[in-house]
């Protein structure tokens, strides 16, 4: 359980705020660090620790993009192919990404895929809020800005490396 398990990294999000449902997000992000995603059992964690209903931390797990109820790599990558990073390049930056992960680029491209030996799962999103720095993604929660074919071959390099 987080509360155990986690003791002191709970009580410090807690006491932060005033109404501990404020902590929701918080709590979840810790959740699925611990689990690797939203599990049916973190969501009642975090539900309880902040005295809603489970269905209301669900609720707000389907809203963010962040949180994932399934599954997930160790590492997501995000790749906006919204219209004005495709006509910076994403698409084609999509298909190398793939290539480079042995990925089919159609289920990337339809709610994502994760690689084989589950280290990364690459999805693309309409918008990473960085349109002029395109081709971009965002790993983890780290935004990678003008990638190419080299550059993203050397960050995954080195998330393999576990740097």
């Amino acid at each position: 359980m987080l509360a155990d398990k986690h003791h002191q990294q709970v009580e410090a999000i807690l006491t932060k705020y005033p109404d501990k449902r404020s902590a929701i997000l918080p709590l979840l992000y810790l959740a699925q660090k611990e689990y690797g995603y939203c599990t049916d059992e973190a969501i009642r964690e975090v539900a309880e620790l902040v005295g809603v209903e489970p269905t209301h931390v669900r609720s707000v797990v389907g809203f963010y993009t962040l949180f994932y109820d399934h599954p997930v790599g160790q590492h997501v990558i995000q790749i906006c192919d919204d219209l004005p990073c495709a006509l910076r390049g994403a698409d084609q930056f999509v298909d190398h990404v793939c290539q480079k992960l042995s990925l089919d680029p159609e289920r990337v491209r339809h709610g994502g895929q994760t690689t084989e030996d589950g280290q990364f799962t690459v999805e693309t999103v309409p918008c990473v809020a960085g349109c002029h720095r395109a081709p971009l993604a965002q790993i983890d929660l780290d935004y990678f800005e003008n990638l190419d074919e080299q550059k993203f071959d050397e960050i995954i390099a080195r998330l393999r490396n576990g740097h």
